[in-house]
């Protein structure tokens, strides 16, 4: 394994921090999104991390992991250097990231939840997970998030927000004034978006 170089960049969520690392986690597209202890059944990098008492969510994509810190009181500062030093052992090491491939995960997710839609509605659905994949997605993964498709039903979009997004203040103006706009411009069925995910 080469020695593994990491950054930490701050998000718009002053609670979440982004540590990008010079390796590949996980395949391009592919996110996962651990908001406790007990959901990280899947990731034992996820489950060494909930370990530091300060870490309430743990969010692993293409080559970066966002932590979401518990206590607004300390300060980043003090943590990125003890964060930072774990990944970075923990990476060279090989240590297992994950047990399941979670690119097989999502997949037997996405279908489980996918239903039955007409021929119109699975168009439309295809129409709006292109323009999430292709000019949404990049732009939260840069601020240490991810967001998915989840349905489309009657003019409305339900997407779920991970990582640094899912606390975000601004995410609920980010949701409306710039992906609700974009949907609606590009795609005239859509009436509104709706997020899973928002903490407040």
């Amino acid at each position: 394994m080469s020695a593994v170089s990491i950054y930490a960049e701050a998000s718009p969520n002053p609670e979440s921090m982004k540590f990008v690392l010079n390796q590949q986690l996980l395949v391009d597209g592919v996110s996962v999104d651990y908001p406790s202890l007990e959901a990280a059944v899947n990731s034992p990098l996820a489950q060494e991390l909930f370990g530091f008492d300060y870490v309430g969510r743990v969010f692993i994509a293409q080559n970066f992991v966002t932590v979401t810190k518990t206590h607004a009181d300390l300060a980043w500062t003090q943590l990125i250097p003890e964060l930072r030093q774990f990944l970075k052992s923990y990476v060279e090491a090989g240590g297992p990231l994950f047990t399941v491939d979670p690119a097989a995960e999502q997949k037997a997710a996405q279908a489980a939840t996918a239903g039955d839609p007409t021929a119109q509605d699975g168009q439309t659905a295809q129409k709006i997970i292109d323009l999430l994949d292709n000019y949404v997605r990049p732009a939260v993964e840069q601020d240490g998030g991810n967001i998915t498709f989840k349905s489309y039903h009657e003019g409305v979009v339900t997407v779920n927000l991970q990582g640094s997004c899912s606390g975000c203040p601004s995410a609920t103006v980010t949701l409306k004034s710039g992906i609700e706009n974009l949907l609606k411009r590009m795609v005239p069925e859509v009436q509104s978006v709706v997020a899973e995910g928002i903490l407040v």
